[in-house]
């Protein structure tokens, strides 16, 4: 079943007085558990579809779903309620908060999803948060700030802050790009297990050829169109 739908979707940007196509009638659907790659040259329009289905943007023509909500005219209020319900962010910059630990960056997503920015989280979600350490082989190192993690450890935190709220999706913008090839592959397959064993759906936009070979849906762009549109059995 799709848990994302794009409905013939244009995307028109403005320079000055020049209006510049990003999208030109995108189509394509993404079934829950998809570990899915969206590729194509620089300017092609990747990161125009992540905007969009990380509702941080609106299309100017077409049809987005997230979800079974169709998210073009909503207004603010409930766009960011699904950024904060439905959606988790991986960045390639991994945008940790560096006067938090591991822990506390962690959780953060799960205090403003409550409301409460001053509070811990307790009970039920204190152990989802342990098993995520866990999961992502941080065990030991709750305690350590940002500076004090390498490059790869800091995006494993970024991964559990991601799924911290128990997203339906995870979007990854270039979640490699800053990681040697071993600890790309590494966290690759890190979040090839989540995928499996949450049936989380990922969706990244990359040029990391390892990604492309793993991932269960490719989705190829060329000039704000989509020019492959496959799944892997």
């Amino acid at each position: 079943m799709a848990i994302i739908k794009l409905e013939d979707v244009k995307k028109n940007y403005y320079l000055g007085k020049t209006e510049v196509p990003a999208l030109r009638g995108v189509n394509f659907e993404i079934d829950k558990g998809d570990f899915i790659s969206i590729v194509g040259p620089s300017g092609s329009g990747k990161s125009t579809i992540l905007n969009l289905l990380g509702c941080i943007d609106v299309p100017t023509a077409g049809t987005v779903i997230i979800d079974g909500t169709v998210t073009n005219d909503l207004p603010e209020k409930q766009l960011t309620a699904i950024r904060r319900n439905t959606i988790g962010f991986i960045f390639q910059s991994f945008n940790l908060l560096p006067t938090l630990n591991v822990v506390e960056n962690i959780e953060f997503p799960m205090l403003l999803k409550q409301g409460n920015k001053s509070l811990r989280v307790k009970g039920e979600s204190k152990e989802f948060i342990d098993f995520l350490i866990e999961e992502v082989g941080l065990k030991g190192r709750e305690k350590h700030k940002p500076n004090e993690l390498s490059g790869g450890q800091r995006q494993r935190v970024a991964i559990a802050r991601a799924l911290s709220t128990k997203p339906r999706i995870v979007l990854a913008d270039e979640p490699t790009a800053n990681l040697d090839s071993k600890t790309g592959e590494e966290i690759i397959d890190l979040m090839k297990k989540i995928n499996r064993d949450l049936d989380t759906t990922f969706i990244f936009s990359t040029h990391d050829q390892t990604i492309v070979d793993i991932a269960d849906h490719i989705i190829r762009l060329k000039d704000g169109e989509v020019v492959e549109n496959r799944k892997i059995n």
